[in-house]
């Protein structure tokens, strides 16, 4: 008996199909979700199909049926099933191909790749894993375990680059659920294998503590796989990892693992797992003293390490150059970390000793005080451009937003104080921090830093923190109040938010206890800084509005008495007396010693500022306005004045360099003197040699001697005259010498009168004119009297050529009588012929030497005139320099005058001697760095 035959029956790819289309047609969500479980049944068996076909949906379904949880487990269980090979494995069956387990671990790769393809999709799954609900939360771990185990490097910098991604992935150690907090070590495992970036990121999202709390759960070494798998994932965050090792160290973690190794005195056996475990906590000690990690900082008691401390704040405080070599230092690490960093590490870290942190908190302070360069460096490490996308490094200003918005309550203080500090006195960088935008949420745009401080201030104790929440409060508001004061571009960015005022108007009017009242006198504060530096740019909320809303929902009067609770109270005084942190319990840690200056200020002008009128505050404006100009005005003069000074400094410079250089000359005219006298002296010895050659010619009239003693004579006087030659040609070099040094003289006379004239403004430059003229005219007078030296040495060898003209007839009768002499004497005749062209043009260039002396005369003549042009504008010089000091006394007297109007309307105003103390005291400053210098 058989019934009718039944026909083909649908393959599983059809059916696959077939819900596929259900999937994606279906407008119910009953029918959607019964589709997808259908799917899920066959996913194990059909992975290949599931995988093509289905994937496409499931990540839609992901996308737009979020409301319905269970459609959603489905989904995730369906895309696990064809991406994990933890299943393929499992089902494997003995008669399959061998090859069989390399395919299926091909397919999981094949299909993560496809998923992952669209980083969307990775986002989504992050966010679906931060859901409550155990059928959402638990496939959403699972499958992404699976998908770090197939395409891990590729997955880690997806989950890297999205916002708080590795942080809401940490939430899973806090799941109440073991199944869940167990999966989620697992998840970490993937996570962190060989990246060091997000190693760094757990560590300090607190999983150390964490997981060392799940060991001790488990009972240490006697714990089951629980243990084993917390032991592997400490081990992905220390091993080869130094800055983890570091802060492993420093959070004094190491004494936790001292329990680990009481194993007691059974005799029962040790179970296998329990192997494993003491196996595994063996490795992580040796990973903290394996001899390739790098030489740490040798440790030391924590009042001889704050004292240390302590001493290198003194240092660096208020010193430009240590605090630039302080910023230099770097820890002994690898890689090498600012000193900064590491010890901003210990401030947020709750963990160490309260005094370390104190100690800590006020080297930053002494690093920032005073230095713009040293503020500048920490805020841009908040900036968007100069912030690590690879988050292979930590910055300061990390570490700072980390220690602001963490739940420990000193930590918060902590950050606000040191970030106030970064702000301090630098209007410049109050701006540049309201760029800093910080990621919240996925899904939700990013918000500002200042945004985000009025957020936290205004949930209040709705944050679960550790320590004192009023201390959170207290440092917020010191920040705060530190940014907007001077700066209305803060103001307005904090009044735009329409929440602020509200709250702050409602802490205010609010009577509370005496605990809250510190907060609300710090409310009252930032209120009266809003007023205070409010530019009117938001119309609804003008310096006038906000003195209505305070008359009408607090009261003026009740207004400045909260606002005095601030200097009232016994902790602010304490943090008055010095600058150095002196809190003897956290509890203390409430005022900053820079802030009791700010509020010193401000306490007085908000409380006027309160109850002045619109008129009174539009007269203000105005005399703000005036003084401003005038300020300016005035710091325009000592601008030109610094200048001409700088001017005159350069010129007294030159005139020092002319004088130098005119001694050189003095010199040099004193070496021509000297060499002159002497060309003298042996020129009238050769005169007085020559008159006894003539004397005996004439009264002996031998023609025979021309051969003995005259001719000896004539051979002295042609040796006499070579060597008056070529002391002649040195003397003509060195006149000429002399005329190219006078030259240059006359260039730089001239540059240096031209420069004078338009620049000189003292009685010096007058002093100097004279002086370089009366130097000039005895340069004058010497040049004269060589001239006439020179002027008699022509005269003189007039004579010499006469005499010469002399000497040549009686040689020649001698040489007519004397017929048989020798050759010897034709030659002596040829040589006093060369003699005698010799001298004729030596007197040819003593005429040349005269003109050159001529021509000396009248540049010195021109320099004088010049010297006088260059007196007359001195003159006028000092004329308009007594026209400016007549105008700054104007100024003066204007600024006096304006300075009693400004205390008559109530306005604090610095007294003229206080003014110049103040110049004084830079004066002194700026000699003292010139002496170091």
């Amino acid at each position: 008996m058989g019934g009718p035959s039944a026909g083909p029956q649908p393959s599983g790819a059809d059916t696959i199909q077939k819900l596929c289309d259900r999937v994606a047609s279906s407008t119910l969500l009953d029918d959607r979700r019964d589709a997808v479980r259908a799917l899920k049944a066959l996913s194990k068996k059909y992975r290949l199909e599931g995988g093509i076909q289905a994937m496409e949906h499931l990540v839609h379904v992901l996308q737009t049926d979020r409301s319905d949880s269970e459609i959603i487990g489905y989904a995730l269980d369906t895309l696990y099933n064809v991406i994990s090979n933890d299943l393929e494995e499992e089902e494997q069956d003995d008669s399959e191909e061998e090859n069989s387990p390399k395919q299926g671990d091909d397919l999981g790769s094949q299909f993560t790749e496809i998923f992952i393809k669209q980083p969307e999709n990775v986002t989504l799954l992050l966010t679906l894993v931060e859901e409550f609900d155990f059928h959402v939360r638990w496939p959403g771990v699972k499958l992404l375990t699976s998908l770090l185990k197939q395409q891990g490097p590729q997955v880690q910098q997806i989950i890297l680059v999205s916002p708080m991604g590795v942080s809401r992935l940490m939430d899973l150690l806090a799941d109440s659920r073991e199944v869940i907090r167990n999966d989620g070590v697992l998840l970490l495992q993937q996570l962190t294998k060989s990246n060091a970036a997000i190693q760094k990121i757990v560590a300090f999202e607190n999983a150390f503590e964490r997981l060392l709390d799940i060991v001790t759960e488990e009972g240490n070494s006697d714990g089951g796989i629980v243990v084993e798998d917390c032991l592997l994932l400490l081990q992905n965050l220390l091993k080869n990892n130094n800055s983890n090792q570091n802060f492993f160290k420093e959070g004094s973690y190491i004494q936790r693992m001292k329990p680990w190794f009481e194993v007691g005195d059974d005799n029962c056996g040790w179970s296998a797992q329990k192997v494993t475990n003491l196996h595994l906590m063996l490795q992580l000690v040796r990973v903290l003293v394996s001899p390739t990690n790098p030489p740490g900082a040798t440790t030391s008691p924590a009042d001889i390490l704050t004292e240390t401390i302590n001493t290198v704040s003194e240092v660096i405080r208020g010193c430009q150059m240590n605090q630039d070599y302080f910023a230099s230092v770097n820890a002994p690490s690898n890689p090498p970390r600012p000193a900064i960093v590491v010890l901003l590490m210990s401030m947020v870290n709750e963990r160490q000793p309260f005094v370390l942190r104190c100690a800590v908190l006020y080297c930053f302070q002494c690093f920032l005080y005073k230095n713009h360069k040293g503020q500048g460096e920490i805020v841009s490490t908040l900036l968007p451009s100069t912030i690590d996308a690879t988050g292979s490094s930590v910055s300061a200003g990390q570490l700072l937003c980390g220690g602001l918005f963490s739940t420990d309550s000193l930590s918060n203080w902590c950050a606000a104080v040191a970030l106030a500090h970064a702000l301090q006195e630098n209007a410049a960088l109050k701006e540049q921090l309201l760029r800093v935008q910080l990621a919240t949420s996925i899904g939700n745009p990013p918000v500002s830093l200042l945004q985000q401080c009025t957020n936290i201030l205004s949930q209040g104790d709705k944050i679960d923190r550790r320590g004192s929440k009023v201390q959170t409060r207290v440092g917020l508001l010191m920040l705060l109040c530190t940014w907007l004061s001077n700066c209305s571009i803060a103001v307005t960015h904090f009044l735009h938010n329409p929440a602020n005022v509200p709250f702050l108007t409602g802490q205010i009017a609010e009577n509370l206890g005496e605990e809250e009242q510190l907060v609300q006198g710090l409310c009252a504060l930032l209120l009266g800084i809003s007023i205070y530096y409010n530019d009117n740019s938001l119309e609804n909320y003008r310096k006038e509005k906000l003195k209505q809303l305070i008359e009408k929902r607090i009261g003026r009067e009740n207004f400045v008495e909260k606002l005095g609770f601030i200097s009232k109270h016994e902790l602010y005084s304490r943090a008055a007396q010095k600058p150095q942190p002196g809190f003897s319990s956290p509890e203390h840690m409430m005022f900053d010693h820079e802030f009791t200056k700010l509020v010193k200020e401000l306490e007085g002008v908000i409380s006027k500022a309160i109850y002045k009128s619109s008129e009174e505050d539009k007269k203000e404006e105005e005399v703000k306005k005036t003084l401003e100009q005038h300020d300016n005005i005035v710091t325009h003069y000592k601008k030109v004045i610094r200048e001409q000074d700088q001017e005159l400094e350069e010129l007294k410079q030159q005139v020092s360099t002319l004088k130098s250089q005119n001694e050189q000359l003095q010199v040099t005219v004193t070496q021509q003197v000297s060499q002159i006298q002497q060309h003298k002296d042996q020129y009238n010895l050769l005169k007085v040699q020559l008159g006894k050659d003539t004397q005996h010619h004439n009264s002996h009239g031998d023609t025979l001697q021309v051969n003995g003693i005259q001719l000896e004579e004539v051979s002295k006087l042609r040796e006499e005259l070579e060597d008056w030659r070529n002391r002649h040609e040195q003397l003509q070099g060195q006149l000429k010498e002399r005329d190219a040094v006078i030259e240059n003289l006359k260039s730089l006379q001239l540059e240096t009168g031209t420069e004078q004239s338009s620049q000189l403004s003292s009685s010096g430059g007058m002093e100097h004119s004279a002086e370089l003229q009366k130097e000039l005219e005895l340069l004058r007078t010497q040049i004269q009297l060589q001239a006439a030296e020179i002027s008699k040495l022509q005269a003189e060898n007039q004579k010499l050529q006469t005499m010469n003209t002399a000497v040549d007839p009686a040689l020649g009768a001698s040489g007519a009588v004397a017929s048989r002499s020798s050759e010897k004497e034709g030659r002596l005749l040829q040589e006093l012929g060369e003699l005698q062209s010799e001298v004729k043009a030596l007197s040819e260039e003593k005429m040349s030497l005269q003109q050159q002396l001529d021509s000396s005369s009248s540049t010195v003549a021109i320099l004088q005139d010049e010297k006088s042009k260059l007196q007359q504008e001195v003159a006028e010089a000092k004329k308009e320099q007594d026209d400016l000091l007549v105008l700054l006394a104007d100024q003066d007297q204007k600024l006096s005058a304006l300075r009693s109007k400004l205390k008559d309307l109530g306005m604090p105003v610095e007294d003229e001697d206080d003014i110049e103390s103040g110049d004084q005291a830079d004066e002194d400053e700026d000699g003292d760095e010139e002496e170091q210098d």
